[in-house]
């Protein structure tokens, strides 16, 4: 950019107008002096005969930049202490611009620069002169190197190579709160004059910013800034050099401010009252609804949860916080019934989780409301008074028996009929019909507990008005068993006589098992019996084993009758009375000898007695945990029962088919191997 002189700028070039001066040698080499705008050589150029010295004699030059006039710009004059004037010396120029730029007179030595020159290009040039004899060509100087300067003058205005910019400052700030520097730059000599020397203003943005002149910085100039009513503004700064005095030149840039979010404003609202319907079959733990408090701030600081503050809804309902969209998705914890409650009331609290304390002052930061759920009518299958039923019905029944009675009704406020059905698919036997409107279950044909102890069938009820409405009930029938069963011995069995048997000694062991099978038989269907256990403190929690197997050993000494069960619920013993006179010789008698002698005892007797003493003898054990028959397994060698010793055991009898009735009948097999005397 090109600018006029100032007077200023004129001083200077004239400084420039080279001054001759003449200088003589003298016997002794002198100091070099240097005056002002002069240069004088080296020693080394005086000659061995102590001629006059020679030298070049100039200023330093300087061109001013930009000339525009219509001549050539003087710059300088060259001379040498040996040109007389006669026009014998020719000056020569060599060097940066030599000739291009820069032309010198030949016979007089001046120099002139015929172009504008730009310092910002080219702040010097770099040039060599030389003297020589014009006839002879011959050096009159030795070369030598000068310097041109290019004289700077005010034609670069600041500029701002970055611009325009973009800062930020938090909203609700401080006066004064340092937002951006700006930074211009001349391109100017900043060493010479103040061409350079740039001055800072503020041309827009007032009075909101301001900034410093000398560093560049930008501040705030007003207090609590709302980034909600203004979030943007355009700020245009100037830079002008000559420190800002009249003609300097100026640049501009505009900085774009924008008010950062804090935390100032709270959640809110937008009605203070909701409604939301809401189906009794919703499904727990599925949304129902949702619900959005708004917030003008961005990012983390309009972060928020939810929560419900009133206990009866927070019951029933849950409500958990979207943190994408902001929203409070309210969700069920419980089912609902309408029948029972048919609207909620939800009061609903919507809290910032980001507060900043420095804006406490400006109130809490949270906001409340209040929903309002509708609880809507849904019509719905019956429902049984139970989960699952178990019934009984004994076997042989004739058809039409009745079983037990199910039970359904209706949840609604309708309370519609009911109506109750076998579902064929899950019991495909047809066995069991229901009353379509009691609800009432009997038989179809005669059950036997033989066949199948249990039947389970699925029972439906429906309602007469919305028959696509069932819902299902298991129901398990149980067969109770009578007795119709009379004992049989096997036929395929095998009697087996060992050599040698005595009298009366026994050789069938099919009576035998046929014995035990009716007593264990009838034991099972004695129709009244007092429980031996009649609490629940009673049950036994320790097992107790001892042994009895010598026969002389006190049966209780084992163990604490009191700790098995209550000596309440046992009966007075009662014994037949034909056998009385039998159980008490061979109690008291048992503790004494060491084995009990049947000389031409009935085993069958002595059986009957033992299961007789087992069940009425109150200082005994259970009998379902009966001490004196015990199985020693298989393949063990026959001994003594309980308290029983038999003679001397003859040849085994053949066991093969026995082993089939299971351990009790194969120790009572043994016993009959015994000779009885």
């Amino acid at each position: 950019m090109r600018a006029a002189s100032s007077p200023a700028c004129l001083s200077p070039l004239l400084l420039c107008l080279c001054v001759l001066q003449r200088s003589y040698g003298t016997p002794s080499p002198p100091s070099p002096t240097f005056t002002h705008n002069q240069t004088k050589l080296p020693d080394s150029d005086k000659d061995s005969h102590h001629r006059p010295k020679r030298g070049w004699i100039w200023n330093q030059f300087f061109v001013l930049e930009e000339h525009i006039g219509p001549d050539a710009q003087y710059v300088g004059k060259l001379h040498s202490n040996s040109d007389k004037g006669d026009g014998s010396v020719q000056y020569l120029l060599s060097g940066e611009g030599a000739g291009t730029i820069f032309t010198i007179n030949e016979l007089t030595g001046d120099i002139h620069a015929k172009k504008s020159l730009d310092r910002e290009k080219k702040s010097h040039y770099v040039l060599h002169a030389r003297a020589v004899d014009r006839f002879t060509n011959r050096a009159v100087e030795p070369e030598s190197e000068f310097i041109i300067k290019v004289q700077d003058v005010n034609d670069n205005a600041p500029k701002f190579p970055d611009g325009p910019f973009s800062a930020s400052v938090p909203e609700m700030a401080d006066i004064g709160t340092s937002v951006f520097q700006i930074t211009a730059t001349d391109a100017d000599d900043p060493t010479y004059g103040n061409s350079a020397k740039i001055v800072y203003s503020i041309l827009q943005g007032q009075p909101f910013f301001t900034v410093d002149p000398k560093t560049g910085v930008i501040r705030t100039a007003l207090p609590n800034m709302d980034r909600e009513t203004r979030e943007m503004y355009s700020v245009i700064i100037q830079a002008k050099d000559m420190a800002g005095s009249v003609g300097g030149l100026s640049g501009s840039t505009t900085v774009n401010i924008s008010l950062a979010d804090v935390n100032d404003n709270p959640p809110r609202f937008p009605q203070k009252n909701y409604q939301l319907y809401v189906p009794e079959s919703a499904q727990v733990g599925k949304a129902v609804g949702k619900i959005k408090a708004n917030d003008e701030d961005l990012g983390v600081n309009a972060e928020m949860t939810y929560r419900i503050t009133n206990e009866e809804g927070a019951a029933i309902f849950s409500i958990s916080t979207d943190s994408d969209k902001r929203e409070g998705v309210i969700s069920l914890r419980k089912p609902l019934d309408y029948e029972k409650k048919k609207a909620y009331s939800l009061n609903i609290e919507g809290v910032n989780t980001h507060l900043d304390p420095r804006f406490s002052y400006l109130g809490s930061f949270k906001d409340t409301t209040t929903l309002k759920l509708i609880i809507g009518d849904v019509d719905e299958a019956p429902v049984f008074t139970m989960d699952y039923y178990i019934m009984d019905v004994y076997e042989n029944a004739p058809a039409g028996t009745e079983v037990s009675m199910v039970t359904a009704q209706d949840p609604d406020s309708t309370r519609s009929k009911v109506r109750y059905s076998i579902d064929q698919n899950a019991e495909g036997d047809a066995l069991f019909n229901i009353d379509v409107d009691s609800g009432l279950i009997t038989t179809t044909k005669s059950l036997d507990r033989e066949e199948v102890a249990w039947h389970n069938i699925t029972v439906m009820a429906s309602e007469i008005d919305n028959p696509n409405l069932v819902s299902y009930v298991p129901v398990t029938v149980q067969v109770l068993d009578v007795n119709d069963n009379a004992p049989y011995i096997a036929t395929d069995s095998a009697l087996v006589v060992c050599e040698g048997s005595k009298a009366g000694q026994v050789t069938c062991v099919s009576s035998l098992v046929a014995i035990v099978v009716l007593f264990v038989t009838l034991r099972s269907k004695k129709s009244k019996k007092e429980p031996l256990i009649i609490s629940v403190e009673d049950i036994r929690e320790n097992v107790v084993t001892y042994d009895d197997e010598g026969g002389g050993e006190e049966d209780t000494e084992a163990f604490d009758i009191a700790a098995l069960r209550n000596p309440a619920a046992a009966e007075e013993m009662r014994l037949r009375k034909d056998l009385q006179s039998e159980v008490w010789r061979a109690m008291g008698t048992e503790a004494l000898s060491p084995a009990l002698t049947l000389p031409d005892e009935d085993i069958h007797e002595v059986i009957k007695l033992k299961v007789v003493e087992a069940d009425r003898d109150t200082s005994g054990p259970p009998y379902d945990s009966l001490q004196t028959y015990a199985y020693e397994g298989r393949g063990s060698p026959s001994g003594s029962i309980s308290s029983l010793d038999l003679p001397e055991p003859q040849t085994e009898l053949d066991l093969s088919e026995v082993d089939k009735w299971g351990p009790e009948v194969q120790v009572l097999s043994r016993v009959g191997q015994h000779h009885v005397p």
